[in-house]
Order: structure tokens, then sequence, then C-alpha cells
């Protein structure tokens, strides 16, 4: 059993301290105005102090990134592992609106992941692992016959900037005076998907059984 010990509570509520004034500063100057000077000054701890928990902006960046996403995974996990989804068409719209309500229940969380920092140069893109999850459910929906023969890494991007798309719109653009939004974002997922379903599913495979009405 591990023990916490009074130190190690209080280097714990210091990162914490450090990782909640961080988004604040990242989310009201921008990534390019923030720095590590600024950060120190607002919880009233040197800059050398800050680098034992965080080597750079950017690392501490990806952290707060991680935080914002951990519960659209485990979200998404949950989803994915229920036993009671048996249609993989189905399972996947649902877990592009889980997408797409994260974003719109959370903007700022979202903002910070997608929108605040500008692309970094000459580093390869690791996807997160909630794309790897909507990924997978994918990969189920032409395993069980139920996709075209697609390629699952095209179809993942192309059915992810379908919903990331909405998403984005509907939190900078609030004022437009949109349709009924839930109904909005239906349509737009139901399209996207839709694109993918065999219009003559092989009732002899796995997803037979769905006929040809593609997304029930």
């Amino acid at each position: 059993m591990t023990v916490i010990t009074h130190r190690d509570r209080r280097k714990q509520d210091l990162r914490n301290q450090i990782l909640e004034t961080a988004r604040e500063i990242f989310m009201r100057d921008g990534f390019e105005d923030f720095s590590m000077r600024k950060l120190a000054a607002q919880i009233g701890y040197s800059a050398g102090n800050l680098y034992l928990y965080f080597e750079n902006k950017e690392q501490l960046f990806d952290r707060l990134v991680e935080q914002s996403f951990e519960r659209l995974l485990a979200a998404l996990q949950e989803l994915r592992d229920d036993p009671g989804q048996d249609d993989p068409v189905r399972l996947l719209l649902q877990g592009l609106k889980v997408y797409v309500d994260f974003g719109l229940r959370s903007p700022n969380d979202y903002r910070f992941a997608f929108m605040l920092r500008p692309p970094r140069k000459c580093q390869a893109y690791e996807p997160h692992a909630a794309f790897n999850v909507l990924r997978s459910m994918v990969k189920r929906c032409v395993e069980h016959k139920r996709f075209r023969k697609e390629d699952v890494e095209l179809a993942s991007q192309s059915l992810w900037m379908a919903a990331h798309g909405v998403t984005s719109l509907l939190i900078q653009r609030p004022s437009f005076p949109w349709v009924d939004k839930n109904k909005l974002v239906d349509q737009v997922l139901r399209n996207a998907v839709q694109g993918f379903v065999r219009s003559d599913p092989d009732r002899n495979g796995k997803g037979g059984n769905h006929g040809n009405h593609g997304i029930g």
C-alpha cells in the first residue's frame, strides 16, 4: 500500500495549481503569448520551480489537452464496450454524437485542444486515443460488412472531419441562426456515415441481418 506523505501531497497540489492557472492563461492570452514566466508570476513561484514539473509550455499544454480529453475517451470506450451494442453502424453514429456532445458541453476544453495552438513543424502527429476508438468503430463496420470495402483510415478521417466541422462551427458561431442544433448534428452525422454504408450488404456475412436499410 502506497503511503502519501505531506510533501507528496503538497507537490501534487502545486502541480494541480500550475495546470489550473496555465489553462486560464492559455484561454485568455493564447498559446503564443503564454510564457512560463507569466505563469510563475501569477501563482507566486519562481519560473525555475515550474521547470521541475514541466520542461516547457509545450509539455504543459500537451498535459492540459490530455486532461480535456480523458472524459471523452472514457465515454467512447464505455460505449464501444457495451455488450448491448450489436449494430456497428449505429454504434459508430452514437460514438460520433458523443464526440460532438462533448465539444458542445465543454466548448472551452474543445477550443483548448483544437484551436489554440498552431500546428508544430517537423513533428509527426500522433492521433489521440479518442480518435483510435472511433477508428476501431469504423473498422468494425467494415469487418461486419456494413460498410463498403473501404480504407479504414480514409473513412475514419472523413467522419472525424464531419464531426469536427459541425462541432467547431456551433462553438465558434453561436449567434448564427442555426436550426434546431440536435436535428442539425443528427443530419450531418447521418449523412456522413450513410455515405459509407453498403447498399447491398451480404446477407450471409456478419451484419447481414440488417438488410439494406443502412442506419437504424
